[in-house]
């Protein structure tokens, strides 16, 4: 079983390319995602899903709100008296090169969490490539392929510059890492298995390399190490700045899409709230939209994404927008095509509008902004 065989690693201390609002005051990972989830409990809930007891969670500069989500790992099984949640420390802001996540120097840094473990291999994921596989299957073709590591990928289907695309040659080996990701490349999925005792030779060999990313430190040693690929055919979502989170967010509106992510066989968990479900009021109407619980829905809502407390008075429009935490709409108001984070309330009777292409994106607001 995997759980008896891996040690998890999440790395969390990394930012977009693009300047963001969105980012402005919170890490990537903890960026609100699909009206209830945030970022990193795509990673958390991978590993919880194929048993993995030992995570070690590498935390930016600014970590409040991860920390206030993650606690102590409860929501994922990983408050445990041996092993369970580490949050350990990392470069504030990771590394600064596109495409770029497992730094070399945060994995020095934290060698003792590989060193005190006694499973034969780690899986490192990222947080900001959204995805649900089943890890059992990719630990297994690790093991039956001999390599030290192996790195998973999927198929592009769209260009992005703060990505990684695998050069892959004889036998799924992968001979090269590049920055950057054109159509139909093999794109990184951010996540690998490597054997631990593997690893640990890295940390040693390469100790005066740790300002690089590690697939940079060990370049020109691929054919040595033996660097494997799995290729993953099933839905990957990638966060890469506003656009891509816009876009993303609204394709997985539709049902058949959202079922691809959301595979109740292996489910994504979050950071429990107690709240009442969402209030319907006489007069109201919500159609092809994502609402959360404790929402009060007195307008109209279309094909939009509401996280938990939001209120949409009488009168008021949400059309094709993202809503975060307890944002209020006053009557009358029109909001389309935008990206509100928490707690914006928008004056009576104000459009808000924004275009697919260009969508209105406004900042965190003060506690009970008016």
């Amino acid at each position: 079983m995997t759980q008896n065989r891996t040690l998890g690693y999440i790395t969390a201390n990394y930012i977009t390319r693009e300047n963001s609002v969105l980012t402005a005051n919170r890490p990537l990972a903890s960026v609100p995602f699909m009206g209830r989830y945030r970022l990193i409990d795509f990673p958390l809930s991978n590993m919880m899903n194929a048993g993995i007891k030992t995570v070690g969670l590498v935390m930016p500069g600014n970590c409040r709100s991860i920390m206030d989500h993650v606690g102590s790992g409860k929501d994922w099984l990983l408050d445990r008296k041996k092993g369970g949640l580490f949050l350990v420390p990392g470069n504030a802001y990771g590394t600064s090169k596109r495409g770029m996540r497992f730094l070399l120097r945060d994995i020095i840094a934290n060698k003792e969490l590989f060193k005190r473990s006694d499973k034969p291999y780690v899986v490192m994921m990222g947080s900001s490539i959204v995805f649900n596989l089943d890890l059992h299957q990719i630990v297994d073709a690790h093991e039956t392929s001999g390599a030290g590591i192996t790195m998973v990928y999927v198929k592009a289907v769209r260009h992005q510059d703060d990505a990684s695309s695998l050069v892959i040659g004889d036998r799924g080996r992968v001979t090269q890492v590049r920055p950057g990701c054109d159509y139909g490349d093999n794109k990184f999925m951010d996540c690998f298995i490597i054997d631990r005792k593997l690893l640990l030779d890295i940390i040693e060999d390469y100790a005066t390399a740790d300002y690089l990313d590690i697939f940079e430190a060990i370049a020109g040693d691929f054919a040595r190490i033996d660097v494997c690929s799995y290729e993953f055919k099933g839905l990957v979502v990638g966060i890469h700045g506003e656009e891509t989170y816009y876009e993303r967010s609204m394709q997985l509106i539709d049902p058949s899409i959202y079922e691809q992510l959301f595979n109740p066989d292996r489910p994504i968990i979050t950071k429990a709230h107690d709240a009442p479900p969402a209030k319907y009021f006489a007069g109201s109407r919500a159609t092809n939209s994502l609402i959360s619980t404790g929402c009060e829905i007195k307008g109209t809502v279309r094909g939009s994404i509401l996280s938990r407390g939001v209120i949409v008075e009488s009168g008021a429009q949400v059309v094709n927008s993202i809503l975060m935490q307890s944002c209020v709409i006053k009557s009358g108001a029109r909001v389309e095509n935008a990206i509100l984070d928490k707690n914006n309330v928008v004056p009576a009777n104000t459009e808000l509008r924004g275009t697919p292409e260009h969508t209105l994106v406004l900042g965190k607001a003060p506690l009970n902004a008016e």
